[in-house]
């Protein structure tokens, strides 16, 4: 968009319907003089929207679908949300004829709230889609964080907002942190300082929300960022709110350290769906009836965690490697019900990859994600086929395009891709005696061994491979994984703490956030491995599930040391 374009932007009076503040839950229909809330949705059918219409609807507000350029063009209020990648949204937005009546409405200073590459595209275009022009109404390019400044990208968690202007948009949310996942980002510059409504700080400033007259943006995730993404959504939803300057103090601004709930979930003996936890990934109760330990319903766990203050819930289907998960409708289930009332990041994994089933009907790895993704999951972990696509990666050096991670990261973007590793400990006399990257062990092996190595298995942890974590995560970065979650399965269900070693190894072989996971059992544990490693996030199931470690006891336990969180 040039000059003129934008400058006539500046100067259109702002339009849009008032929105009275009302009782949440109450879903009362819009009418032309704004006495009820309505907001029209554009969803290019990328990533996980699901969540953000049922946080519109928790604030009392009706939805409704925009499915065509005409519907745009009349809409008053519009949210766009969107992951993924830059040049396939637009490209999409193009197709479907959008680009237009989205640059019109925007021009028009009608009320719009763009979330992640709804802010984007607003912008000139992307590095990360060279060539691809976008609605050109902010002056800028969007480009990617430089890793060499020796921070994990993506950009992955919770960080804090600098305002830079008055806004009713960030009314009350002062000091808190919002939750944010992306690799590119769009930075402050001489022309588009009038637009920018805060900054924030990761590997240096860059534009997290902009606002002019009642066009606004974000390039955080309000429908995740818990009950601070709430009251932004609802003070853009209500008109009587005043503007307000918040303030943050510097530790604020930086990103937090993650903690997460996993429940691991699988069906039991008797056909119900239930929160289980193994040791050493055997998840039977020890005795006579060797039943499969049943610690809760996985919905009901979820949203008990979501309101203690977890930064992220896990859901992994620790016998998905054996079904066709899109025949799992209990589990798709699960995250359509969770994602009710869990506002923060939900991950699923288990038996994320390609599917021929019954009928001889191929579903791709991308389908079956995308699944998932309709249903209320943010990310996908990824865990047997993604050992099986490293182990070809590093035998061809050729990056094919069909693995899983591939798939999904090139339609969702790399931050959708978890890459979930299991390995275990393979004692070695020393280095020379394994190709594999080993180091010192955190206790001798049963015959003394000093060093370890640790390979990599499949199937949940039943059969071993000739790869090892450090070669594993380094590949899967290659492919395109925008995370990791490293277990441990000697670790697993110990309660002494995680494998620093390992985690160590692990974190500073690559340059994406990972998770440390396996053998959590008091607060000081999550202290310990982030001052000890380059860990984003730590996570545990156990001693969460059986409520002998709170959440608010470990964020205290991280605060008391200086490692920030959100509290």
């Amino acid at each position: 968009m040039d000059a003129p374009c934008r400058a006539a932007m500046a100067a259109r009076p702002t339009k849009g319907i008032v929105c009275r503040s009302r009782t949440r839950g109450t879903v009362v229909r819009a009418t032309k003089e704004g006495n009820g809330r309505e907001v029209a949705l554009l969803d290019y059918g990328a990533g996980n929207v699901r969540s953000l219409r049922n946080a519109l609807k928790k604030l009392g507000c009706r939805v409704v679908d925009i499915e065509s350029p005409a519907e745009l063009a009349q809409a008053e209020r519009v949210v766009f949300p969107g992951v993924g990648s830059f040049g396939a949204a637009v490209d999409t937005l193009r197709k479907k004829g959008y680009m237009e009546p989205l640059r019109d409405h925007v021009l028009e200073g009608k009320p719009f709230l763009g979330i992640c590459i709804g802010l984007q595209v607003l912008f000139e275009g992307s590095e990360e889609s060279s060539g691809v022009e976008g609605l050109g109404i902010v002056p800028g390019v969007v480009g990617k964080f430089d890793a060499s400044r020796g921070l994990p990208v993506p950009h992955i968690g919770w960080s804090g907002l600098e305002a830079l202007q008055p806004s009713k948009l960030l009314n009350g949310v002062g000091g808190k942190r919002v939750y944010f996942v992306h690799s590119y980002r769009a930075e402050p510059v001489e022309d588009n300082k009038d637009w920018i409504l805060s900054n924030s700080e990761y590997a240096g400033d860059f534009i997290s929300a902009i606002q002019k007259g009642e066009v606004y943006a974000t390039q955080f995730h309000p429908e995740k960022s818990g009950p601070t993404g709430l009251r932004i959504l609802e003070n853009f939803l209500d008109k009587d709110v005043q503007v307000e300057m918040p303030h943050v103090s510097k530790f604020d601004l930086t990103l937090a350290k993650r903690v997460i709930a996993c429940l691991d979930v699988r069906t039991n003996d008797t056909g119900d769906l239930v929160v289980t936890k193994g040791d050493q990934y055997d998840v039977r109760e020890k005795g006579d009836g060797n039943e499969v330990r049943n610690l809760g319903k996985p919905v009901e766990l979820a949203e008990r965690y979501f309101l203690e203050g977890a930064d992220e819930v896990a859901f992994l289907n620790i016998t998905g490697f054996r079904d066709f998960p899109l025949s799992d409708v209990p589990m798709l289930e699960v995250m359509k019900e969770a994602s009710k009332n869990v506002f923060v990041p939900m991950t699923v994994g288990g038996g994320i990859r390609d599917f021929t089933d019954s009928q001889g009907r191929y579903y791709s790895s991308l389908e079956v994600a995308a699944e998932y993704f309709r249903s209320g999951a943010d990310k996908v972990s990824i865990g047997s086929d993604a050992v099986y696509a490293a182990e070809e990666y590093i035998k061809t050096g050729v990056k094919t395009g069909r693995s899983s991670i591939e798939q999904i990261s090139h339609v969702y973007g790399a931050q959708a891709v978890v890459v979930s590793i299991d390995p275990k400990m393979v004692y070695v006399r020393s280095p020379e005696e394994t190709d594999q990257i080993a180091i010192k062990a955190h206790s001798p092996g049963p015959n003394g061994e000093e060093y370890c190595w640790y390979q990599c298995t499949v199937s949940g942890g039943r059969e071993g491979r000739p790869i090892g974590a450090y070669e594993l995560a380094r590949a899967v970065e290659a492919l395109g994984a925008g995370e990791i979650l490293l277990n441990c399965i000697d670790q697993d269900g110990k309660g002494d703490g995680f494998d620093h070693g390992l985690i160590g190894l692990v974190s500073d072989a690559v340059s994406i956030p990972v998770i440390a996971s396996s053998g959590a059992g008091k607060p000081e544990h999550f202290t310990q491995v982030f001052q000890s490693t380059n860990a984003s996030a730590a996570l545990a199931a156990g001693i969460f599930h059986r409520q002998e470690v709170g959440i608010d006891n470990v964020k205290d336990e991280m605060a008391q040391h200086g490692i920030p969180t959100r509290l």
